[in-house]
């Protein structure tokens, strides 16, 4: 008869979920790393604050001390570094928000520490 036996059909079906449980633990893994990177970007975004707003006191700090600057110079330095302030905030408000929607509730739970 030539036809295929009960044992050929179970071999091809082992195969065959052998290709699905490589492929689902492929999937999982790239979630995996998807959620890590994630995490990391939005460890980048609190330390890029961070520094931006360290270097911008230590720039406050010594604009106050230097004599060299006229009064209206540190007005006009002032009135800048606010504006720079505010678009910090708002970019690190806006890219933690953009991370954050995207977080699973048990990663953002992980953060949370």
């Amino acid at each position: 008869m030539g036809g295929r036996s009960e044992r050929e059909y179970r071999e091809n079906l082992s195969k065959i979920r052998e290709r699905l449980n490589n492929r689902d633990r492929d999937v999982q893994k790239d979630f995996e790393r998807i959620g890590k990177m994630k995490i990391e970007a939005l460890r980048q975004t609190e330390e890029m604050r961070a520094s931006i707003f360290h270097d911008i006191e230590q720039m406050e700090k010594d604009i106050i001390k230097s004599k060299d600057l006229a009064p209206e110079s540190k007005a006009r330095l002032h009135t800048e570094i606010a504006a720079l302030k505010n678009e910090v905030e708002q970019k690190y408000g806006m890219l933690k928000t953009r991370i954050s929607k995207t977080l699973t509730p048990a990663l953002a739970e992980q953060l949370s520490y």
